[in-house]
C-alpha cells in the first residue's frame, strides 16, 4: 500500500473545508445574495449616493495614510527589535501584539481619552493647533494602532533570517549603508512588506470598534463606510447595508489580488537575484 504523507489527511482536509465553508464562505455568500436582491438601479443608487461616496473617501484616504505610517514606523520598529539589544526589548516586542489582544472598543475608548483636548496627548497637541479626536486624524490614529502589528510581524521574521554575509559583502565592496539597504536588504524584504501592507490596509478598511469612539461620526466628514453600513442595519434596511458592505468586500478582494500578484513578481525577482 502507498503510504500517505500525512495520516488522516482526507478527514483533516474535509473538516477544514467544512469549517471554511461555514465560517467564511457562508457569511460572504449571504452578503452577496442579500445585495443581489436589489435591482441594478437600486443597487447603484445606494452605493453611489453622496453620503456613501463621502464615506468611501474618508475610509480609503485614512486607511492609506495609516498604512503609509505603519509601513515606515513598523519597518523601523521591526529593524530595532531584530538588530539591537536594549533594556525592555522583550516588553516592547510583547506590546506590538497588544492591538491583537485588546478589544477594539476598548482601544477606541483609550485612544479617545488620550487624544481628547483634555487628554495626555491631546492637550499638548491642542496648544499647537492640532486636534486629533473627532477628526479624520483620529481615524488615522485608530487605524494605525489596530493594524501596525501586521507590518512588524511579517517583516521581523525575514529580518531575523537574513544572512549577514550579504551585508558584509556590500561593505567589503565599499557600498554605503544606504546602498546596502536599498540594493540588498530591501529587495529581500519586499514580499514580506507587500504582505504586511496588504493586511494592514485591509484591516484599516474594515476597522469599526476603535474608530467610532474617536471619529465623531459626522456624515461627509468623519463617517466611515463600516459605520454607514451599520447605520443602515440599525434602520432595518438590510439590502442597503449589504450593498454598502459589498463595496468594501469588493475593494478588499481587488486589493488582495493585486498585492498577491505584486508579491509573486517580487518573489520571482528575488529568486532570480
Amino acid at each position: 500500500m502507498r503510504r500517505r504523507v500525512l495520516p488522516g489527511l482526507p478527514l483533516a482536509l474535509g473538516i477544514t473545508l467544512v469549517y471554511v465553508a461555514i465560517i467564511v464562505v457562508l457569511p460572504l455568500a449571504a452578503l452577496i445574495f442579500k445585495a443581489a436582491s436589489l435591482g441594478p438601479a437600486d443597487y447603484w443608487r445606494i452605493v453611489s449616493s453622496d453620503r456613501a461616496f463621502a464615506s468611501y473617501r474618508v475610509t480609503v484616504l485614512c486607511a492609506l495614510a495609516a498604512t503609509v505610517f505603519n509601513l515606515l514606523f513598523g519597518m523601523a520598529l521591526a529593524w530595532v527589535l531584530v538588530r539591537y539589544r536594549f533594556p525592555g526589548r522583550r516588553l516592547v516586542d510583547a506590546l506590538v501584539d497588544l492591538p491583537f489582544a485588546l478589544p477594539t472598543a476598548v482601544a477606541g475608548i483609550a485612544l479617545t481619552t488620550l487624544f481628547a483636548t483634555n487628554g495626555w496627548f491631546g492637550g499638548p497637541l491642542s496648544h499647537l493647533g492640532i486636534k486629533v479626536a473627532y477628526t479624520p486624524l483620529g481615524i488615522i490614529v485608530a487605524m494605525s494602532f489596530t493594524s501596525i502589528p501586521f507590518i512588524v510581524r511579517t517583516v521581523q521574521p525575514v529580518l531575523e533570517e537574513l544572512d549577514p554575509a550579504l551585508e558584509e559583502a556590500g561593505q567589503t565592496l565599499g557600498a554605503s549603508d544606504l546602498s546596502i539597504f536599498v540594493g540588498v536588504i530591501l529587495p529581500l524584504l519586499t514580499p514580506a512588506l507587500l504582505a504586511g501592507v496588504s493586511l494592514s490596509f485591509a484591516r484599516s478598511l474594515g476597522e469599526f470598534g476603535a474608530i467610532i469612539f474617536i471619529a465623531g461620526n459626522q456624515p461627509f466628514s468623519t463617517e466611515i463606510t463600516a459605520l454607514l453600513a451599520f447605520i443602515r442595519l440599525e434602520e432595518y434596511d438590510y439590502p442597503a447595508s449589504a450593498a454598502i458592505a459589498s463595496v468594501m468586500l469588493l475593494t478588499a478582494f481587488v486589493m488582495l489580488a493585486f498585492t498577491n500578484l505584486m508579491q509573486a513578481r517580487a518573489l520571482r525577482y528575488t529568486a532570480r537575484g
